[in-house]
């Protein structure tokens, strides 16, 4: 199921408790978490310049992210709009570092080391069938910016240090 309808929230900033604690996985068939996963979609097409949302940055302590990297300079793959429930990386492979921001830390990115290629493991909302996510480039870096949200990691957490931090120039997340 391709979650639509949903209400767009507003997405959390840093320091709020909840992004910094881990997620909880929860059933990908309850009516509640497919009311959340429309939510995630509904916030992550209303928020400008954003290619991924996890379920904690709509305060949500919730293992779900929604991810659309369409049109991304930076992009390979694209597995099109996605929401996942539950969602684990498997494989990872050829590190590299890279540029990336969070619509919960407005106005700075950094230089973070991620794999620049991955599968992930997860669920469907709805039915709860099993999918599989093969991804490069931009898109395998903004699903995995999007695990570290369901494992209480901001993206700063990664970050060598002060030296790779910059001031952002305009809004994207991952």
């Amino acid at each position: 199921m391709n979650p639509s309808g949903g209400t767009a929230r507003q997405v959390l900033g840093a320091p709020h408790p909840l992004l910094s604690v881990p997620a909880q996985q929860v059933d990908p068939t309850d009516p509640r978490v497919v009311a959340a996963a429309a939510d995630l979609l509904a916030t992550l097409r209303n928020a400008r310049g954003t290619a991924g949302l996890a379920a904690p940055q709509i305060g949500l302590s919730w293992r779900l992210i929604a991810f659309d990297t369409r049109g991304h300079p930076g992009g390979r793959s694209w597995a099109g709009e996605r929401v996942m429930v539950n969602p684990r990386l498997a494989e990872a492979s050829r590190w590299h570092d890279g540029r990336e921001g969070c619509a919960s830390i407005p106005g700075l990115t950094g230089d973070v080391r991620r794999a620049t290629r991955i599968t992930v493991l997860g669920r469907l909302p709805g039915t709860g069938d099993p999918v599989t996510i093969e991804a490069d480039a931009f898109e395998s870096r903004c699903i995995q910016h999007q695990l570290d949200h369901l494992d209480g990691i901001l993206f700063l957490d990664r970050v060598p240090g002060a030296l790779s931090l910059h001031r952002r120039l305009h809004s994207c997340d991952a």
